[in-house]
């Protein structure tokens, strides 16, 4: 039989017990209750994050033949949504893929469908009045994208021509306002994303391709002979890539900037950098051969989230 003394220091124990479980119960609760901004709220009370990504930005952003996005902007996206399971203290947070273009990409991102777009987006001060941006994850230049044998070097080459560009992106209105200043009169078609631009080069439809360097050379990769086709012309423009938010959450711009930052700070994005502009990428595990800019090691060294203009 149990004398009155181990009863009570059984008692004791239990009592203490539940006062613990009482506890981490409450913690959970406070856990759970605890305001993370409205991005990160949203993500802990629904379960799950939304991620707007491009269909042919390669290497960047695009499907491969299995209709998986992958690149190396999906890569470094990835990396934030395991920082955004700790944070919300969801493990298992589901992950849904939203595809964006050009001309849509800022208005998901404002209304609410995608919490963060990873893309090739271009961070501008003109933009700020819409967005906010992460810290620059890629340094481009506007250039162009024509016929090895077309005869084509330079801006000034297009006068009286057609040219296609993406609607929606600062090279178009780059374009634009080059055909103005220098009385070109060009015709300028809008496609709406990569491969309906290159489409219109390859078919005769334009003579050259203007848009980010980076993003040509991808574009080059899908063509029946590469060599066919080449970059050329003086660059017009810088083009930071970042990824964007949306405005006034500055606790899910914390997040997402600390996490791209200790990417490159520490030197993990340079592994994913040779992985996608050093080596072999689908579809046609073409390399690159896009070394790493000066200007782009002294932006990993010290990230920022400076607009270009």
């Amino acid at each position: 039989m149990f004398s009155i003394h181990r009863c009570l220091a059984i008692s004791r124990h239990l009592l203490h017990l539940f006062g613990l479980l009482g506890l981490s119960a409450l913690a959970a609760q406070s856990s759970s209750a605890e305001d993370l901004g409205p991005t990160l709220n949203k993500i802990r009370d629904g379960g799950v994050m939304v991620i707007g990504h491009r269909e042919a930005s390669i290497p960047f952003s695009y499907y491969d033949s299995k209709q998986n996005v992958i690149g190396f902007s999906q890569d470094l996206c990835q990396k934030l949504i395991e920082a955004v399971k700790i944070r919300v203290n969801k493990p298992e947070l589901a992950v849904r893929l939203v595809p964006v273009t050009s001309q849509n990409r800022i208005t998901l991102v404002q209304n609410g469908t995608i919490d963060i777009e990873c893309g090739v987006t271009t961070n501008t001060k003109a933009r700020h009045a819409q967005v906010v941006f992460s810290d620059t994850i890629f340094l481009a230049l506007t250039k162009l994208l024509v016929k090895s044998d077309s005869g084509i070097k330079d801006f000034d080459d297009l006068a009286n021509t057609t040219v296609v560009t993406n609607a929606g992106t600062t090279a178009e209105a780059i374009l634009r306002r080059l055909n103005v200043d220098k009385n070109l009169n060009m015709s300028i078609i809008s496609a709406r994303d990569y491969g309906d631009a290159f489409l219109t080069l390859q078919t005769g439809r334009a003579k050259a391709f203007m848009l980010d360097d980076v993003l040509l050379s991808g574009a080059r990769t899908l063509a029946r002979n590469p060599t066919d086709w080449m970059v050329t012309g003086k660059a017009q423009s810088l083009e930071p890539y970042a990824f964007m938010l949306r405005k006034d959450d500055p606790q899910f711009k914390k997040l997402v900037d600390d996490t791209l930052s200790h990417l490159m700070t520490s030197g993990q994005i340079n592994g994913i950098y040779a992985k996608w502009f050093l080596q072999p990428v689908p579809p046609k595990n073409i390399n690159f051969q896009f070394d790493i800019s000066a200007e782009l090691k002294a932006l990993y060294a010290k990230p920022n989230d400076e607009a270009a203009y």
